[in-house]
């Protein structure tokens, strides 16, 4: 099990960790010795086992508060992850678009007028290529 020397509050510990773990315990102790550090420019100097206590009070107090807001943000996720399931589960119906009937007098009506138009359509070409006998 490797020993490591950590610094808080301008005071070295040797503390054993298990393999690997050196770096996270490092990290937490980087933490400490921070809360520490504003202890000691608030305060001065003050008994080790006390330092460590305020200093682990102030962390205990910051964790309380992100841990509060985890749990807002987390309400707030799963109000949304509910409302979008609820979304998702939800039928819509198609919307209802009548179109009105063309009438069969006008539809009759349109195909004279494209017959005729074809017709004169072609009598044009007929007169363009000098085919025309009419």
């Amino acid at each position: 099990m490797p020993e490591v020397i950590i610094s808080i509050g301008g005071r070295q510990f040797e503390v054993a960790c298990q393999e690997g773990e050196d770096a996270y315990l490092h990290s937490a102790a980087k933490m400490l010795d921070d809360e520490a550090k504003v202890l000691s420019d608030q305060v001065g100097r003050m008994p080790e086992a006390r330092m460590l206590l305020m200093a682990g009070l102030m962390l205990a107090d910051k964790t309380a508060s992100v841990e509060d807001r985890v749990a807002e943000i987390q309400a707030k996720l799963d109000e949304r992850e509910a409302e979008l399931e609820g979304l998702r589960n939800q039928v819509i119906e198609p919307e209802r678009i009548e179109i009105p009937v063309v009438p069969q007098s006008v539809t009759d009506t349109l195909a004279e007028l494209a017959a005729r138009a074809e017709s004169l359509a072609e009598e044009v070409q007929e007169r363009l290529d000098g085919t025309y006998e009419g």
